[in-house]
């Protein structure tokens, strides 16, 4: 099988030192199940193209396969393994180009980081959807023409492989993780068996663009084997990589939690589930991060005050709310990962407390966060999780003091607004609801941001909006409602969140 990556930025030649081969040499690289050979088609300063050659060896291929299959199968011997790019090409690729995956290059130590024009070409199965299903997100142009079954006999049709030819302008280390994980997807088979670890390896290869991959879920359990338990690993982990679009245009700031404080605290300090079953608590407060000097002050230059992100202020203002209010009992309605209960819980005078969510998956992590196997009874007593669809009457919504919809009405497909409005302030009819949405005149202050804070919001509101959306729902309902800012709050836009805070009767 072959694979071959062509780029023209001048000079061409540098390929050679991110990918540390030399142009001029062949270079060959011993396989478990045959020989990967690196050459160079073509290099000059104008254009240079590596080439990565796996010839397998069908007796080696059998022999690591081991026990399991039944060596009375001929296909182990008869198939088509040494054409279509699959995890053994992925297998020779990270072993062959170890070091330029992981972006390093020591001649050149600025080459890694630029992008540079790319073209990737290679025969692999999976058919042409899919091929385009998971690189365009990437931002590849995908051109993938079927191969037919006998170019002799038309009237036969195509195959189920296809020529592959990949376009785009990335760094060469990510383009080198994108096909690591992406061809045996294609594939959909290992020739290897998979353990465990592997879920460690999808995770480092797509440390970047699979968490916001919109077919994530089909690549991990395609790259795992179709391993089932592996694939929901994966998924739970790569959720908790990271929160929401805005607290990645925040600056960043170090957040250590109190004893026994918030889920979202707790979180910080871990990447993987058992470093946070690990983590241990400290006695230092948020707070005391609020002005620090940053690791390039000096002696004699003034302290820079670091702000906290916003799901921090968030989180803040809501509860200082519900206690200003004198709210014993609280839901949190699409809790998440259960930032807001981890929080509610700490605090004593909050004596019930819920979480409902319609995705198990998130419940199944705030569950993890919040340490529920090892949480005290009398804490457990007063918790409760469970998944519920905020667009449908549920009577276990009702009867607490308050409700909290912390960013999410924003979620939530304007036809259907109404079904929620009729669900919490028309049946749960709680006495106080938070409600807490972006502002979206504040969008224009984030540097970065193209469109919506976040790729799931089917709308922002601006302050008028909001206003007139909380008067609709108080006419209708029977509240009255304050409005109030939550974070800095700029003169001319307002603030960056705004919370609208309705009282029945």
């Amino acid at each position: 099988m072959l694979l071959t990556i062509s780029t023209t930025a001048e000079p061409a030649t540098d390929l050679g030192f991110l990918l540390h081969k030399h142009p001029d040499r062949v270079q060959e690289f011993r396989q478990s199940t045959g020989t990967a050979t690196v050459f160079y088609p073509e290099a000059n300063e104008r254009r240079c193209t590596v080439a990565l050659l796996l010839e397998v060896d069908p007796v080696a291929l059998v022999r690591s396969t081991g026990k399991s299959s039944p060596d009375f199968s001929l296909s182990q011997y008869v198939n088509d393994r040494p054409y279509a790019a699959s995890s053994l090409m992925a297998v020779a690729l990270a072993d062959v180009f170890r070091t330029a995956r992981a972006g390093r290059c020591k001649a050149r130590p600025e080459l890694p980081g630029t992008p540079l024009p790319l073209e990737v070409a290679l025969v692999c199965r999976g058919g042409a959807d899919l091929a385009r299903g998971v690189f365009e997100p990437l931002g590849w142009a995908v051109e993938a023409r079927a191969v037919p079954l006998d170019e002799g006999f038309p009237e036969w049709g195509d195959s189920r492989y296809v020529r592959l030819t990949l376009r785009g302008t990335l760094r060469l280390a990510d383009a080198l993780n994108q096909l690591y994980v992406l061809l045996p997807v294609l594939d959909d088979a290992k020739h290897y068996w998979v353990a465990p670890d592997e879920v460690d390896k999808l995770l480092r290869a797509g440390e970047g663009w699979l968490r916001e991959h919109p077919l994530r879920g089909v690549i991990a359990r395609r790259y795992l084997g179709r391993r089932w338990t592996l694939a929901r690993s994966a998924l739970a982990r790569l959720a908790e990589l990271g929160d929401e679009t805005e607290e990645q245009l925040e600056p960043a700031v170090s957040e250590e939690a109190a004893p026994d404080e918030t889920a979202a605290d707790e979180a910080v300090a871990a990447e993987t589930e058992e470093a946070l079953a690990e983590t241990p608590e400290t006695h230092e407060t948020p707070e005391a991060h609020e002005t620090t000097e940053t690791p390039e002050s000096h002696a004699g230059e003034p302290e820079r005050v670091k702000q906290r992100p916003l799901n921090v202020l968030r989180r803040e203002a809501v509860l200082a709310t519900l206690e200003e209010l004198g709210a014993t009992s609280v839901i949190d309605l699409g809790c998440g990962q259960g930032e807001l209960v981890g929080a509610l819980l700490a605090r004593p005078r909050f004596t019930r407390v819920a979480g409902a969510d319609v995705s198990p998956l998130a419940l199944t992590i705030a569950a993890r966060k919040l340490r529920l196997e090892r949480m005290s009874d009398s804490k457990r007593a007063r918790l409760t999780l469970f998944q519920g669809a905020l667009t449908y009457t549920d009577k276990r919504f009702a009867g607490y003091d308050a409700a909290v919809l912390m960013e999410v009405v924003e979620h939530v497909d304007p036809p259907r607004l109404a079904a929620l409005e009729r669900v919490v302030f028309g049946a749960a009819k709680p006495q106080h609801v938070l409600v807490t949405t972006p502002n979206v005149e504040y969008n224009v202050r984030y540097e970065f941001l193209d469109g919506l804070r976040h790729r799931d919001h089917r709308f922002e509101w601006t302050r008028a909006e909001f206003a007139a959306w909380c008067a609709s729902v108080c006419e209708r309902f029977g509240y009255t409602v304050g409005i109030r800012p939550v974070g800095e709050e700029d003169p001319e836009l307002g603030p960056s969140t705004q919370m609208g805070v309705f009282t029945r009767g």
